[in-house]
């Protein structure tokens, strides 16, 4: 299981997407560029004291994240607001990578080409969506359950 943000544009969210990796066991990949520099001394700001317990691995842009090895054998699971399931209604695998667009334009059409499967949270009617870490959260922790993943925390 793998989660991954494209063009994340707000380094605290970076941060939390890092350290969220870092707790849950999953690999973190950052597709760039990002809307804020992003060197290694900004990464390792916004990692925190969790940085050298992630697994994080940037790419130059979509399409190297496409290419990447460990990309390979696996789903590409866009995790949207108007993913075509529900994401508790989705049967998730151990090899799929939940992707979340950016924080101010959402998901480019690119995004949906590359997708296998697309998934939402249902939420309150009028409201837009949930801050990005808290959604790959939420849909990461079913994710997790379904694939027994929460048991090899122990």
């Amino acid at each position: 299981m793998r989660l991954a943000l494209y063009q994340p544009d707000i380094p605290q969210n970076l941060g939390a997407a890092i350290r969220l990796a870092a707790c849950l066991g999953v690999a973190l990949d950052v597709i760039e560029p990002c809307g804020f520099p992003l060197t290694d001394a900004a990464l390792k700001r916004a990692a925190l004291d969790y940085g050298d317990k992630a697994q994080v691995t940037r790419h130059a842009g979509l399409t190297a994240f496409r290419a990447a090895p460990e990309r390979q054998g696996g789903r590409l699971v866009l995790v949207e607001t108007d993913g075509a399931v529900n994401f508790q209604d989705f049967a998730f695998s151990t090899g799929d990578t939940l992707i979340l667009g950016r924080e101010s334009a959402g998901s480019p059409g690119a995004l949906y080409e590359a997708a296998q499967a697309s998934v939402r949270i249902p939420m309150s009617k009028g409201l837009r969506s949930l801050n990005v870490v808290t959604a790959a959260a939420l849909v990461l922790s079913e994710a997790m359950r379904q694939t027994g993943s929460w048991e090899k925390l122990y």
